[in-house]
């Protein structure tokens, strides 16, 4: 039997829908994360929404924390944006928020960590066409162990209080190594996971790398590092989910087969939009299109179709454990569907 853990849903998604907090790279360039500022009892309760519809896994409100970030938030206390000197208390407080809000439920806590691109005014996770001073694998590896540092460098000793580190929504095959050398140079031995986006249709990163290509960046050998506790996809259509997976599985056999690994990761698997909703990143709003194909047209119930996936996965493919949740637009109430379905 597949041993399936249940992640959270989409945050920022859920304080707008169901909290009426309003976002926008202005007011809000930290996005769900700017709740750490300025409203941490709110985020707690919508955290609490996903522990109590029985999420295994919460992510933190930490996906757009960045140096820049914080620099264009500002605050009466720092009205010319807040320092980095300043930021570990703020991580404090996501570790703090999402520990109270599953104290009755006992969910693990992973620490959520985007790409530069969802850092980028507007955001460019979707595209990975980054800016000039991060459109390298050398460059996006310094930006995302600086980041790293600070969790180190906070109080409370927060990294003994994880029990996973999510490099989320990744778009591009630099972002991925870079990601594993940051997590091995930073000296960080939490388990943590790899999760790719999936914007178009031909199955590729939107860099245009192969899932091949993204098996092997990830669970390739690395000096000194550890190969990811799980690897998949995430912020992608459902509609796209059964070819990438079975092409997941397939290459991961491959890595077996050719002792790169000994034994598969555990899949990760959150997909956006649980109604068919395509973000709008001109007009940074989530519209739902009328012009979907048949084969984008599956009325089943998305946590159905979530269950179909990974239990095709586990008995087509080499893995054995999962990690299932939903992104953006998936609520705790979607989420309550998904745990019962396993």
């Amino acid at each position: 039997m597949a041993i399936v853990k249940i992640l959270d849903g989409g945050l920022g998604t859920s304080l707008q829908d169901q909290y009426s907090v309003q976002f926008d790279s202005t007011s809000t360039p930290l996005w769900s994360s700017h709740l750490l500022v300025s409203d941490p009892t709110t985020l707690e309760a919508c955290q609490k929404d996903f522990c109590d519809a029985g999420a295994d896994v919460l992510l933190t409100a930490t996906y757009q924390v960045s140096p820049e970030g914080f620099l264009r938030t500002k605050t009466t206390e720092y009205p010319n944006g807040i320092p980095s000197t300043a930021i570990g208390r703020y991580l404090q407080t996501a570790v703090d928020v999402a520990e109270r809000a599953n104290v009755r439920q006992g969910a693990q806590v992973a620490l959520s960590l985007g790409p530069y691109g969802a850092c980028m005014i507007p955001g460019q996770e979707y595209s990975g066409a980054y800016d000039v001073e991060h459109d390298g694998e050398e460059e996006l590896y310094q930006w995302h162990l600086e980041r790293l540092r600070l969790v180190l460098g906070a109080d409370g000793n927060l990294i003994s209080r994880l029990q996973f580190v999510a490099f989320e929504t990744l778009p591009r095959l630099d972002e991925v190594r870079a990601v594993r050398r940051a997590i091995r140079d930073a000296g960080i031995t939490v388990p943590y996971w790899i999760a790719c986006v999936f914007p178009g249709d031909e199955g590729l990163l939107p860099d245009g790398s192969s899932i091949k290509q993204v098996v092997d960046a990830a669970v390739g050998p690395l000096e000194g590092g550890a190969s990811p506790w799980g690897i998949g996809i995430n912020c992608t259509k459902i509609h796209k989910l059964p070819g990438l997976v079975n092409q997941f599985g397939a290459c991961i056999a491959g890595a077996i087969s050719a002792g790169q690994i000994s034994t598969a990761p555990s899949f990760v698997l959150y997909p956006d939009g649980t109604n068919g909703e395509v973000y709008n990143t001109t007009t940074q709003t989530w519209e739902k299109p009328d012009d979907l194909s048949d084969g984008q047209r599956d009325t089943r119930p998305w946590e159905t179709q979530i269950a179909q996936v990974v239990n095709d996965a586990y008995e087509n493919g080499p893995f054995r454990s999962f990690l299932v949740g939903g992104c953006c637009k998936a609520s705790h109430h979607d989420i309550k569907k998904l745990r019962d379905q396993f």
